[in-house]
């Protein structure tokens, strides 16, 4: 075991709080109204595009990178500026042809996400765009990347009292408003899964699980072929799952049997990766080659939510190797700026999103690695995304009162948040 991976596996572990199955309540699921655009209203638990249910989750999509910020980057940044004229440029019979960026060009647009603890309100804007508002008041818009937003999302169920689970389609609604339960409100049928994962590379999480990026309930099916038998298994018999190969896994139930299971993608290198949302910094998705093992006897306490507005702007000091220290408004690669955003980045076959709130330092390990340390106090390296490594845009610091400067990915040293 190198010595980054024991700093990951004790500072990712989590303390599970004893031994035991998850409580009776659930006071951290997704509960809210539904509002179609025939006027009728739904009111309860939610389940959206299947495999988001909890605060924890994470609503995927692409947001537009304003127009403005990518001239000001031009202008700070004459290499970058270069570069980009030759991208708008052509030969044409011997004589090179270049436009400047205008309004008629299509928008730039860049990954992002955020966690459902964040969002007061959804509605759709059309097939592929949602406006969301924040619990801090600001709105927000984010374009269908995935099946989370636009016509691909695969519905958002709502359990309403009695049990019954509405089904609701992307086209039909007007607004989804994201509420707390009421007291009277009975526990939701199916529990979020939750549980500590292991991996090959030595880290250890714990949080609530996405099953092949698909099951999330206690309810939901595990299947697989072993024995000579066809199994679907309901995951709250599951005490133990364990990685095997690339294509089989080893199923420990709760009776005491013990399963070799395959043939399926819930238990062989066709699973699409197990993603653990965090509820202290965000999720990883841990890939199969680097799954060990998932241990489900864990007990399950409320989590607390984020601790910071997620309105916010990313503010703090940024320091470069020459010595410069700038404090002010922070870009971060020319397109995070507040602190539900996610930083990302990879620790082998782990693939992090952290929110920039959850941050209190990002310091250069390398010219491809940074480590990142928490607010909890928790340190994970990570490398090889365009926010972490060679290709960083640069970080974009507004002193206030003064112009905007430009720390170069080549010069940055670390940076130190505000709280």
């Amino acid at each position: 075991m190198t010595g980054l991976g024991i700093g990951l596996l004790l500072a990712l572990t989590v303390s599970s709080g004893g031994e035991g199955v998850c409580s009776e309540t659930d006071p951290d699921r997704l509960y809210g109204r539904v509002v179609t655009s025939d006027g009728r209203v739904f009111e309860g638990y939610l389940r959206w595009d299947r495999n988001e249910a909890h605060w924890t989750d994470v609503v995927d999509g692409l947001k537009e990178i304003p127009l403005e910020w990518e001239q000001e980057a031009e202008r700070l940044d004459p290499e970058y500026a270069a570069a980009k004229r030759r991208e708008r440029s052509l030969v044409a019979f011997g004589v090179r042809l270049t436009w400047d960026v205008d309004d008629d060009e299509d928008a730039l647009m860049s990954e992002s996400g955020i966690r459902f603890a964040h969002v007061r309100r959804l509605s759709p804007v059309d097939s592929r765009t949602a406006r969301i508002t924040l619990t801090s008041g600001e709105e927000i818009m984010l374009h269908s990347s995935s099946t989370d937003l636009g016509r691909a999302m695969r519905g958002v169920e709502v359990e309403v009292p009695g049990g019954t689970t509405i089904e609701v389609e992307w086209q039909e609604l007007e607004r989804v408003d994201f509420l707390s339960a009421p007291a009277r409100m009975p526990a939701p049928v199916a529990r979020r899964l939750f549980a500590r994962v292991e991996t090959w590379s030595d880290v250890t999480l714990t949080g609530y699980l996405a099953w092949d990026l698909d099951e999330i309930f206690d309810t939901d099916i595990l299947d697989g072929r072993g024995g000579g038998i066809d199994h679907e298994i309901e995951f709250r018999d599951i005490r133990r799952i364990e990685w095997i190969s690339d294509r089989s896994a080893r199923v420990l139930l709760r009776n005491g049997q013990e399963l070799e299971l395959r043939g399926t993608n819930d238990v062989d290198r066709s699973n699409r990766g197990i993603e653990v949302a965090d509820p202290g910094f965000g999720r990883v998705i841990v890939r199969w080659e680097d799954f060990k093992s998932a241990d489900f006897d864990v007990s399950v306490e409320p989590g607390m939510r984020p601790g910071f507005n997620p309105g916010d702007p990313v503010r703090g000091l940024v320091m470069a190797v020459d010595g410069r220290a700038i404090e002010g408004e922070i870009r971060w690669g020319n397109d995070e700026t507040q602190a539900w955003e996610f930083l990302d980045g990879w620790f082998g076959d782990l693939a992090f999103d952290i929110e920039f709130g959850a941050i209190a330092e990002i310091r250069k390990s390398g010219e491809n690695r940074v480590v990142v340390t928490l607010r909890d106090g928790r340190r994970l390296e990570l490398e090889d995304t365009e926010d972490v490594d060679a290709r960083h845009r640069g970080i974009f610091v507004k002193p206030e009162g003064r112009a905007r400067r430009l720390v170069r990915w080549r010069d940055f040293d670390r940076m130190v948040l505000d709280r």
